[in-house]
């Protein structure tokens, strides 16, 4: 027994990095936007959400920006299985606040869900070990769909997935 044990203490801390399984309800979470104000996972309950995890120096998050933005304008008002409209809420992991601030203009970002994971928390929940990195949680907050499965052409056909 005593050596059962010892052997899940010693793999608690990969478990403990795994990134969220579909299926698993998302991780919530709190953090300022562009305004200064404070902005939660849980206000989005009930809408289909893209986690976008991203940053303005990242070139292959910068490239997939005009793929999300088509994906926002042409879904955002759908009707969902179990959630109204579809939104993304982007966390930017910049160091720069004014680098974040000018790239969401430059690639016209229309969304609101803008925030800043300044300290990193966030993308530690989350496991995110490298960005572009994105979750796609149904209305019932559960995520549905992660990683390359949700970049290109997969985010549109996820997303398709839970029309209703």
């Amino acid at each position: 027994m005593k050596r059962i044990i010892l052997f899940l203490i010693g793999f608690l801390p990969f478990i403990m990095l795994a990134q969220p399984d579909n299926g698993m309800r998302a991780i919530g979470f709190t953090l300022l936007n562009p305004e200064g104000e404070m902005v939660t996972l849980d206000e989005y309950k009930g809408q289909v959400v893209l986690l976008d995890f991203w940053a303005a120096w990242c070139k292959p998050c910068r490239m997939e920006n005009p793929n999300i933005v088509e994906a926002y304008e042409k879904y955002k008002d759908a009707k969902f299985k179990n959630g109204k409209g579809f939104t993304v809420l982007s966390v930017s992991l910049d160091r720069s606040e004014s680098d974040w601030i000018s790239a969401i203009e430059k690639d016209n970002l229309s969304w609101k869900g803008h925030v800043w994971d300044k300290k990193g928390e966030v993308s530690r929940k989350y496991n995110v070990r490298s960005i572009p990195q994105s979750f796609l949680i149904n209305g019932d907050g559960k995520i549905v769909a992660q990683g390359n499965e949700v970049r290109g052409i997969g985010l549109h056909i996820e997303i398709e997935k839970l029309l209703k």
